[in-house]
């Protein structure tokens, strides 16, 4: 099939997946527009063109650093995400020194990267919060790195980054913290060695991930040729820095708009739904995202049966057929891991949008414990 003859996109449902990667902000795509023209030159070149791109990477870097309020010279630009976080693990080991602790809810792809040495898992609470009394505990002479998230990605829990940065500076061991859900959404911490973030987190292209490398702090690239200026995807990295700017601009506005949406999910869905629990801190959190789960219903079918009713969103059981394995994070906090529904907003959700799914929902629920057997429990 060409792509010419591919049908068109059927009507699009209510995204309430945010967390997953959001389209494009506005900003961000009329960037990348305008540098696929001007930023197509390979920025090492001394010619004009070169020259030019050079200046649209150095502005974009420039951009990203004021953003995140760290110094140019301390951004590196991998490719995604997942390679910024694989990077800050990996370029933090050394022989001698290879041992990680990280908390036990820690998104996959940083789980992937300390998974290939020495390593300790800080437990949570069922709020989904680490003790840094027992991160303390678990520091060796051995240790190279911490790794602690700013705010869990499943269910928003904002983490006591702070806290645990002086712990781990008094032992002289850097802290890396994991900050693609939180970049836009809240103020950052301070006090951490390295930083790893992911454009598509607030809007920009799945092609650009954030390292930040705090000036003084041991680290060696994991990449020949320092990591810095390998094969950047200019147009991307421009976008990126953009669609940056916009959403800490609207940081405040998008904070006070969503918040009470949130609340009003965390209230409204207890008290509609029966044997439902909704988990995560209900206060300090992140402002777009409540997770729940819902006992006696199958999460993939709870996902399938609100697609059909027009509703995106995603479950924190993570359950697939060829893993089985439910979320580490909902494990790890002790709570309910099937029939679970994460839900996070963005700048293009509604009150509206939100009455509609709180109107659905408990019929939702009820259809899936029906067809399960399991209603009359």
């Amino acid at each position: 099939m060409s792509f010419a003859s591919v049908p068109p996109a059927p009507d699009a449902p209510v995204l309430l997946d945010a967390a997953a990667g959001l389209p494009l902000h506005p900003a961000a795509r009329a960037a990348l527009l305008a540098a696929v023209d001007d930023g197509w030159a390979d920025p090492a070149k001394l010619y004009g063109a070169g020259r030019r791109a050079r200046l649209l990477l150095d502005g974009a870097r420039e951009a990203i650093a004021d953003g995140l309020g760290v110094r140019t010279d301390e951004v590196v630009l991998p490719p995604g995400g997942c390679a910024a976080s694989r990077w800050a693990v990996q370029g933090s080991r050394r022989r001698g020194a290879d041992h990680v602790v990280h908390s036990a809810v820690e998104h996959s792809c940083v789980l992937s990267a300390v998974g290939q040495g020495a390593a300790d898992a800080v437990g949570v609470d069922r709020l989904g919060r680490v003790d840094p009394q027992q991160w303390a505990r678990l520091l060796r002479n051995d240790t190279a790195l911490g790794c602690l998230t700013v705010a869990s990605h499943e269910v928003g829990t904002v983490q006591p980054v702070e806290q645990v940065a002086a712990i781990c500076a008094a032992r002289g061991v850097p802290l890396h913290v994991d900050a693609s859900a939180a970049v836009g959404r809240v103020g950052l911490p301070t006090g951490w060695s390295l930083l790893s973030a992911d454009a598509r987190s607030w809007g920009g292209p799945s092609s650009v991930g954030v390292l930040v490398v705090r000036t003084g702090t041991r680290w060696r690239a994991p990449l020949p040729g320092g990591g810095r200026e390998d094969l950047v995807d200019l147009p991307a990295v421009v976008a990126a820095a953009v669609g940056l700017q916009a959403v800490l601009a609207e940081r405040v506005a998008e904070d006070a708009r969503l918040r009470p949406l949130v609340d009003r999910i965390r209230e409204r869905v207890p008290a509609t739904v029966p044997d439902v629990e909704v988990v995560g801190d209900p206060r300090e959190r992140l402002p777009h995202l409540v997770t729940f789960s819902c006992l006696y219903a199958d999460g993939e079918a709870l996902l399938s049966a609100l697609d059909r009713r027009g509703f995106a969103v995603s479950s924190g059981s993570s359950c697939t057929s060829s893993t089985l394995e439910p979320s580490h994070v909902l494990v790890a906090m002790g709570v309910l891991t099937h029939g679970n529904l994460r839900l996070s907003l963005h700048r293009g959700t509604t009150a509206e949008d939100i009455e509609r799914f709180l109107l659905v929902l408990p019929d939702v629920v009820a259809e899936v414990r029906r067809a399960s057997g399991a209603e009359d429990l």
